[in-house]
């Protein structure tokens, strides 16, 4: 199974290929991750490639090669959609984080992002901060990929509490909880 995760630098999608690598790891199966950050630390684009499968040979995704894209930020997830296999879905937040063109208002944030996704879209950010903090919104999306994808929840959630600080598990468990009730 090859999932593309994407999204915005700083919203977790680093921790979130980290967590579906450990899951398929803890199940049994080979796992390659691979990063592309670009600009991430200024808000900029971040793509993950995570590869799973009994004997996976290169981290890499090829364009139209990928099973699944999970998007923490909708433009982020058309930026991507090229990436999608014939028959592949995109699970996407519906988050809109304006880039620096949009900010600068050289650019405007385009409309009809989701008549233009095969998928389904998630509130997260809405659900993280029901689940108490905006930070939160990966957890919701993990909930949302581990029920999507028939993913053992109790171990799925397993891997995500053990790859997070302490004092953010009690959030992160709801945030997760909430995801997953939202597919």
């Amino acid at each position: 199974m090859d999932i593309l995760i994407v999204g915005v630098g700083g919203q977790g999608t680093l921790l979130a290929s980290r967590v579906l690598g450990k899951y398929a790891l803890d199940c049994g199966y080979d796992v390659k991750l691979s990063e592309v950050h670009g600009m991430a630390q200024r808000g900029g684009s971040v793509m993950t490639y995570v590869r799973i499968g009994q004997k996976i040979a290169s981290p890499i995704i090829d364009e139209g090669g990928a099973d699944l894209i999970l998007a923490f930020e909708k433009l982020e997830a058309l930026r991507y959609a090229h990436y999608l296999k014939k028959g592949g879905s995109v699970l996407y937040s519906t988050q809109e984080i304006m880039p620096m063109p949009v900010v600068t208002g050289a650019a405007e944030y385009p409309k009809g992002i989701e008549g233009k996704l095969v998928g389904q879209g998630v509130d997260a950010l809405g659900l993280a901060l029901e689940a108490g903090n905006a930070k939160a919104a990966n957890s919701v999306m993990l909930g949302a990929l581990c029920k999507k994808l028939g993913f053992d929840r109790e171990k799925f959630e397993g891997a995500l509490l053990a790859s997070i600080p302490q004092k953010t598990v009690e959030m992160n468990q709801k945030a997760f909880e909430l995801g997953y009730a939202a597919i």
